[in-house]
């Protein structure tokens, strides 16, 4: 075996630069779908469920794409084909939303987005672990943090620099104002572009001389799943209660995507235990039962952290509004004003986070990966925290500063502590079932958050961000249980 060569700082920029672009697309969804669904008529309390249909896309596609992607191999490569299939469905997706005209129509151009970044953005995390050495490999995780904070700081603030140039930021129609009609589709142009530069700049090594580097980590055997039924009749049993309880307790719709998730999820683990099949969701749900002990503490990590996350994401444009703008108007020039700052507080975050890629490689020499990771989500939950009790909107910028430093954190720090003990060969399946505890806790925000703001916050959306900030912390609390890797010690 022959060790895997290091690369020079370029071919890490170009081999990351594609992140650019799909932060890109992300950003601009993040922060003005709420928006664009408000305006064409949604109520404040079914945009949890409008945005169901995305992190449940992403659920079934990953570890598909991650399955296919090992076993790729043709003139662009083993990832890069998956780049460009999403990027030129994603930008197609980014030029159509603005002018969507109807919510259905919006909430399944959302649908298409996120599946096709999702498509892209999970073999450009097994990218890196295909490309880099183990000693790089925080590194062009790092990178990928910052070409996501720098995409995501233009594109989270170009509704409100093109309303600074005299575009029309309020709709004469009361349609989505032409702020962010440009927005989209500057944001189709630059994913592709970004993707491109990538895929054109960058090669692959084949498969046989992938395995032949000393790095590779061998696969693990077979998994013995006779007793997957054990967690599956458990979960079959939860979803069962769930389902119960909507109908005694008349609880919103979207918790019955909860008790049907559990209860899929149940079946499939009890089929798990008997079936003898060697096809593809076999293996998948063999590798989700039988994955790593440090994978598994991780997975806690992931789905406290993303729950945090789509919390902020959902609520930050109508907790703003609502809480220190004073309106739910969407046609009034008070809200338009405030989700445009949403914006520019959504770009200040990744500005902190690129600047926090660059910081966090030094406290990870310092204190080593778990220790950074505690404290960087800690110091996001303080930041989501701080919008309880901050009123002028201004000083919102320091709680991003938090955030900030969490995003990058997030993006990165569990990725370098997952990759070193992954199976080379299942690098993409891997990276796809970890993105289960991704799209798992989006899920659930989808599904409670909007009960939990009924029930204990009189539909007061701020109090989304205080219920992030919390999970945050707990997060943090999570990380204590990973095991630090020899390496970073």
């Amino acid at each position: 075996m022959t060790p895997k060569p290091a690369l020079s700082f370029w071919q890490i920029w170009n081999m990351c630069f594609g992140f650019l672009g799909l932060q890109f697309g992300f950003a601009l969804q993040n922060a003005n779908v709420s928006r664009i669904f408000q305006t064409l008529g949604a109520n404040v309390n079914d945009i949890p469920a409008l945005w169901i249909a995305a992190p449940l896309t992403g659920l079934i596609v990953q570890p598909i794409i991650g399955h296919y992607s090992d076993r790729t191999w043709n003139r662009l490569g083993r990832r890069r084909p998956y780049f460009l299939l999403g990027a030129v469905f994603a930008s197609l997706a980014l030029l159509w939303m603005p002018n969507a005209p109807m919510l259905w129509v919006a909430a399944g151009l959302l649908w298409i987005l996120d599946a096709s970044i999702n498509v892209s953005m999970e073999p450009f995390r097994a990218f890196v672990g295909d490309q880099l050495p183990t000693q790089q490999r925080p590194a062009g995780y790092a990178m990928q943090s910052f070409f996501i904070g720098a995409g995501a700081v233009i594109a989270s603030m170009l509704p409100w620099i093109l309303a600074q140039f005299g575009v029309a930021n309020v709709a004469t129609d009361g349609g989505i104002p032409d702020t962010v009609k440009y927005a989209f589709y500057a944001g189709g142009a630059v994913l592709l572009g970004a993707v491109l530069w990538t895929i054109l700049t960058t090669r692959e090594y084949p498969p046989a001389q992938l395995q032949s580097f000393t790095d590779n980590v061998a696969d693990e055997p077979a998994v013995d799943a006779s007793r997957a039924w054990r967690p599956g009749v458990l979960l079959l049993l939860v979803g069962i209660a769930v389902l119960l309880a909507i109908r005694h307790f008349t609880l919103e719709k979207e918790v019955y995507l909860l008790a049907g998730g559990l209860i899929v999820f149940g079946l499939l683990f009890a089929w798990l235990s008997r079936t003898r099949s060697h096809r593809m969701l076999r293996e998948v749900m063999g590798d989700l039962y039988g994955m790593p002990a440090s994978m598994r503490r991780l997975a806690w990590v992931q789905l406290f952290s993303w729950f945090a996350l789509f919390a902020m994401w959902i609520y930050t444009t109508s907790g703003v509004t609502q809480t220190i703008y004073g309106t739910i108007d969407t046609g009034s020039s008070a809200y338009n004003e405030g989700a445009n700052w949403v914006g520019v507080l959504f770009a200040a975050y990744n500005g902190f986070a690129a600047l926090a890629a660059v910081l966090i490689p030094l406290m990870v020499r310092r204190w080593g990966l778990r220790i950074s990771h505690v404290v960087n989500l800690c110091l996001g939950g303080a930041g989501l925290l701080s919008f309880l009790y901050i009123r002028d909107p201004h000083w919102l910028l320091a709680s991003m500063v938090g955030v900030g430093f969490a995003w990058a954190s997030i993006l990165s720090l569990p990725y370098a502590l997952l990759s070193d003990n992954l199976p080379t060969a299942k690098m993409g399946v891997y990276m796809g079932i970890f993105n289960f505890f991704i799209v798992i806790p989006q899920l659930l925000a989808a599904s409670v958050l909007g009960l939990l703001l009924r029930l204990c916050f009189h539909n007061q959306p701020i109090w989304a961000l205080g219920l992030g900030g919390a999970s945050l912390l707990i997060a943090g609390l999570c990380t204590l249980r990973v095991p630090e890797p020899e390496a970073s010690v």
